[in-house]
């Protein structure tokens, strides 16, 4: 038995070296449940902590594939499926050159708790590749993709772990998957959630981490007696959540003044209004440029290597990728009286700033609760897949923002702390226990 906090993490770190994202994933969640473990010592006794930071299973394989100019490449893919207690693993891929198995474990950990807070039956998963799709042909993403799925299909399936799309894999790589699994397996079936809407895929999928998101902020709000309306609102980010999340502050009555990507940020304190995010989503999705090109069409000021931290704003969405906001981004954060947070990407925010936020006092929605709208609507695809139907927009966006709001109310209850609510600690308790109670129902397996 575990005495204290460092003395588990000091076991985690000998089995995971060199998994630093791991690592902090691992002690975020330990950190908030310690308490409650110790009021609960069956946990404990059932060594579910040690269970459930080591994944069921890790798949590591080579995918080949030629370039157009007929040369072989080599990238690496990995699928880690991390937790079944509750469903079918389920997460999505990412390909990115930044991915290693450290980064997809604390993904899929993540992911464990994130599933669990939806209210669906969905366990665990991540998976991806080193490879990068930007600067490659439609020929040579296909090629790839086919590649992957390959050696992929005998891992996954509908009642065994269907994968979604992360960063790098949007509609087109889903497509390119999916076509290479129906070929090779000779079925048709929900395996892979994000596909197209002619052929199994759900309305709000592609808008919903971003309104997910935005929902649970103003579930916050709302504690408050507050609301978005004629909030100024920072946003990082200039893919699909960082559209969306935009796109449902503005119908809120909100003004988003940032947006930004790897080379810097925008900042437009006249706010980015629905036809400046129209020309931002043609910028980023159809032509692929950055996001500079807003200064030269609509002004504003060009914040180059600079993250959009610094920006005055009530609100802040940080949605583009993990430890985005440090200790001195929060600070000035909370110096500038931002006072909500929302985390639309995944651990946007590394542990010294999410203690400034909590310290403070700061509304602050860990990634695990407030971009759960994304594998919230991936699981109600899987639905509309198993029951062959399909639903309606109207119907999605109120399943997502009733599941949003069910995500808050459990965050409510287990994170209070007299008048403050911390959704760090309601988050992960909220999610541990519906994980580590069916662990324990299931047996040592």
């Amino acid at each position: 038995m575990y005495k204290t906090v460092d003395a588990f993490m000091e076991t985690v770190i000998a089995k995971n070296p060199a998994q630093d994202e791991f690592h902090q994933a691992v002690q975020e969640v330990v950190e908030s449940i310690w308490d409650y473990l110790q009021d609960n010592p069956h946990y404990m006794h059932t060594k579910i902590l040690d269970r459930i930071v080591e994944p069921e299973r890790v798949v590591m394989f080579r995918v080949p594939w030629r370039d157009d100019q007929g040369t072989v490449q080599v990238n690496r893919g990995y699928r880690v499926e991390f937790n079944s207690a509750i469903g079918p693993y389920k997460g999505g891929l990412r390909f990115h050159p930044s991915v290693s198995l450290g980064i997809l474990k604390f993904l899929g950990f993540e992911q464990i708790f994130k599933n669990s807070l939806t209210t669906l039956p969905m366990g665990g998963g991540k998976g991806g590749s080193d490879f990068d799709p930007k600067g490659k042909s439609e020929n040579e993403v296909m090629s790839f993709c086919q590649s992957f799925m390959t050696e992929l299909n005998r891992h996954i399936g509908p009642v065994t772990d269907v994968p979604a799309g992360d960063i790098g894999v949007g509609g087109r790589e889903i497509g390119y998957l999916f076509g290479q699994y129906k070929r090779i397996r000779n079925e048709f079936t929900g395996v892979l959630t994000g596909k197209g809407l002619n052929w199994g895929g759900s309305l709000i999928r592609p808008e919903a981490t971003g309104y997910g998101c935005v929902y649970f902020a103003d579930e916050m709000l709302k504690t408050r007696g507050d609301s978005f309306k004629g909030k100024t609102v920072a946003v990082s980010g200039s893919g699909n959540v960082a559209q969306f999340a935009t796109e449902k502050v503005i119908e809120l009555g909100g003004k988003v003044v940032t947006l930004s990507d790897s080379s810097g940020s925008i900042y437009d304190p006249e706010g980015i209004d629905t036809n400046k995010l129209k020309w931002v989503m043609d910028l980023k999705n159809i032509r692929r440029g950055r996001i500079k090109e807003y200064t030269d069409q609509f002004g504003g000021e060009y914040w180059e290597g600079k993250r959009p931290w610094g920006a005055k704003c009530d609100v802040a969405l940080p949605s583009a990728t993990q430890n985005e906001i440090n200790k001195e981004d929060a600070e000035t954060l909370v110096k500038n009286n931002c006072f909500c947070v929302a985390e639309g990407a995944n651990m946007p925010s590394d542990p010294d700033a999410i203690e400034v936020f909590v310290k403070n006092k700061i509304l602050f929605g860990p990634g695990k609760a407030a971009n759960a709208g994304g594998v919230a609507v991936s699981g109600l695809e899987m639905s509309q897949n198993s029951m062959l139907m399909a639903w309606n927009r109207d119907e999605v966006d109120a399943k997502l923002k009733s599941i949003m709001t069910c995500i808050h109310q459990a965050c409510e209850k287990y994170g209070k702390e007299g008048s403050y609510i911390n959704y760090v600690k309601g988050a992960n308790i909220a999610g541990f226990i519906k994980v580590a109670d069916s662990m324990i129902d299931q047996g040592v397996v």
